[in-house]
C-alpha cells in the first residue's frame, strides 16, 4: 500500500478520483456529441434520438447491478474492482471511435437506416460505462472510514471528474465535437487503466462487515425487487416503453402506463408511510435507502431530460445559430454546468455538508436547480442567458454526482457496497429510461419546446419534497 493511501492525503483522493472520471469524461463526450451527430449528420428526428438514448438506460439496468454483485464476491487481477475498471474503461474509449463512423459501419454492414447500429454502439458504449461506473464509486467506500473521510472521498471525486468535463467541453466548443470524442477515447482509456494500480484494495472485509456477511443472500434477486420498492413503477414501464417503440406503436399513455405511475405512487407511499427510526438498527437501514432511491430518481428524470433535448430546445428558440454554431452553444452550456460542478463539491459542499448536514445541503442545491430550470424557461431565448442559467444549475449538478453516493453508503452494509451501489443506479437508469422514450414522444409533438424545462423544473421539485423525508445519515 502506498503511504499517501495509508495517510489518505490528498494525492490519494486524487488517484482514486481518476477511474470514476473517465467514466463521467466518456459520459460528458455522449452527451456533447452524440445527439448533435445523430441530428445534424444522419437527420434523426427527436423520438429515433430517444430511442437510440434509451439504449444507455438497458445497459444501466444489467450492467451495474450485475456487476456490482459480483464484484463483492470476485478477487482477480489484484482487487475486486479493478478487473471491471479496466475492461469497461478500454471499452469505453474504443467505442467512442466509434460514433464519428456511425454511418460508415452501418453501410459496411448492408443496413440501410443508421438507427440500428447507433443503438448498438450506444449500447456497448453505455454499458462499457455502466461496467465501470459502479466498482469506480465503490472502490471509492472500499478504502475510506465511514463519515467525512468518505464524503470527501465523493466530493474529491466530483471535483476531479468535473474539472475534467469542464475540459470535455471546453475542447468541444472551441476545437468541435470530432475533436472532442477523438482527445476523449485518448483520455478515458489512460486515466481508467493506470490509476487503479497504485490503489490497494482491502482483500477481506473487517472482522465486524465478515460477521454481517458471514451469512449470503439465499434469494438476493428477490431481496434486490423488494429494496428498490419505490422503483417498481419504472421498472415496470421499462418493458412496455421499450416494445411499444420497437414495435412502432404509439407511446403515448394509456391504461398501461397510468397502472405504472399508480405502481410508482404506491411504491412511494408505501416507503414514506413507515418512519425511517423503526429501522435505524437494521443493518442495511432498508427504509433510508428506499427513501433516497425515490428522491434520486425523481432528479434523474428531470437532469437526462435536459442532457437528451437541450439541443431541441436551442434549435426551436434560437433558430438564427447554424449547424456548427449549435454545437458549440450546447458544448459550452455543459462546459459551464460542470465548471460550477467542479467547484463546488470539495470547497463548498464538503464543508457546508459537515456544519449543516449533507442531506440538508442536497436538498437546497436541487431547489436550486428546479429554480433554475424555471429560468430557462422564462428567458433562455439567447445563448448568453442561457449560460447564465446553465452556471446556476451546476449548483444541483455538483451536489447530485457527489453528495447522495456519500449519503447512501453511509445506509447499508458495507461488504455489499458494490450490490447496493447496482441498486442505487437503478434510480438514475430507469428514470433515464422515462425521458428517452414517454417524454421524448410528448417533446417531439410540442410545438413550444420550452415545454424541455417545465418538465425538468417539475421533476427537481418533486425530488426536492421527497429528500426532506430522508434521515441525515449517522443521526
Amino acid at each position: 500500500m502506498l503511504d499517501i493511501q495509508k495517510k489518505l492525503s490528498p494525492a490519494f483522493y486524487a488517484i482514486l478520483s481518476l477511474p470514476s472520471t473517465a467514466m463521467g469524461f466518456a459520459l460528458s463526450v455522449q452527451i456533447s456529441a452524440l445527439s448533435w451527430i445523430l441530428s445534424t449528420q444522419y437527420n434523426l428526428a427527436i423520438h429515433e434520438i430517444g430511442l437510440v438514448w434509451a439504449a444507455g438506460p438497458i445497459a444501466g439496468i444489467f450492467g451495474q447491478v450485475i456487476v456490482g454483485m459480483i464484484s463483492d464476491e470476485v478477487w482477480f487481477w489484484g482487487g475486486r474492482r479493478r478487473p471491471f475498471i479496466l475492461i469497461g474503461g478500454t471499452l469505453s474509449a474504443l467505442m467512442l471511435l466509434a460514433l464519428p463512423f456511425i454511418g460508415v459501419i452501418s453501410t459496411g454492414l448492408g443496413f440501410e437506416s443508421v438507427v440500428g447500429i447507433a443503438i448498438l454502439i450506444a449500447l456497448t458504449l453505455d454499458l462499457s460505462i455502466n461496467i465501470s461506473f459502479n466498482p469506480t464509486r465503490s472502490i471509492i467506500a472500499d478504502v475510506t472510514p465511514s463519515g467525512n473521510e468518505r464524503t470527501k472521498g465523493y466530493t474529491w471525486m466530483q471535483t476531479i471528474s468535473g474539472t475534467f468535463g469542464v475540459g470535455a467541453y471546453a475542447i468541444g466548443a472551441i476545437w468541435g465535437n470530432y475533436a472532442l470524442i477523438y482527445v476523449g477515447a485518448i483520455i478515458v482509456f489512460v486515466i481508467s487503466f493506470i490509476p487503479v494500480w497504485f490503489i490497494k484494495e482491502p482483500e477481506k472485509l473487517s472482522e465486524k462487515e465478515e460477521v454481517l456477511s458471514a451469512t449470503p443472500d439465499k434469494n438476493k434477486w428477490i431481496s434486490a425487487l423488494f429494496s428498490i420498492k419505490p422503483l417498481w413503477g419504472f421498472l415496470a414501464y421499462a418493458p412496455l416503453g421499450m416494445f411499444k417503440k420497437l414495435s412502432g406503436q404509439s407511446l403515448s399513455p394509456g391504461i398501461l402506463e397510468l397502472a405504472c405511475l399508480l405502481l410508482t405512487i404506491y411504491g412511494i407511499f408505501q416507503v414514506l408511510k413507515q418512519p425511517e427510526s423503526e429501522v435505524a438498527n437494521s443493518r442495511s437501514n432498508e427504509i433510508g435507502f428506499q427513501r433516497i432511491l425515490a428522491a434520486h430518481a425523481f432528479t434523474w428524470m428531470g437532469i437526462q431530460t435536459m442532457f437528451i433535448y437541450m439541443f431541441a430546445f436551442i434549435q426551436n428558440k434560437m433558430s438564427f445559430l447554424s449547424e456548427n454554431d449549435l454545437g458549440k452553444v450546447i458544448s459550452l452550456s455543459f462546459l459551464l454546468l460542470n465548471a460550477v460542478a467542479a467547484i463546488l463539491p470539495a470547497i463548498f459542499l464538503q464543508p457546508l455538508s459537515e456544519k449543516w448536514g449533507k442531506v440538508n445541503i442536497h436538498l437546497l442545491s436541487i431547489t436550486t436547480m428546479s429554480l433554475g430550470y424555471m429560468g430557462i424557461y422564462f428567458w433562455g431565448n439567447s445563448p448568453f442567458n442561457l449560460y447564465v442559467m446553465m452556471s446556476i444549475l451546476g449548483i444541483g449538478w455538483a451536489a447530485t454526482v457527489s453528495l447522495p453516493f456519500a449519503i447512501m453508503s453511509q445506509k447499508v452494509e458495507q461488504g455489499k457496497m458494490g450490490k447496493y451501489m447496482g441498486l442505487f443506479n437503478l434510480s438514475v437508469v430507469l428514470p433515464q429510461l422515462v425521458s428517452s422514450l414517454i417524454i421524448g414522444e410528448f417533446i417531439s409533438q410540442a410545438e413550444n419546446k420550452g415545454i424541455i424545462f417545465l418538465i425538468c423544473a417539475a421533476c427537481l421539485g418533486i425530488s426536492a419534497v421527497l429528500w426532506t423525508s430522508v434521515k441525515e445519515p449517522g443521526k
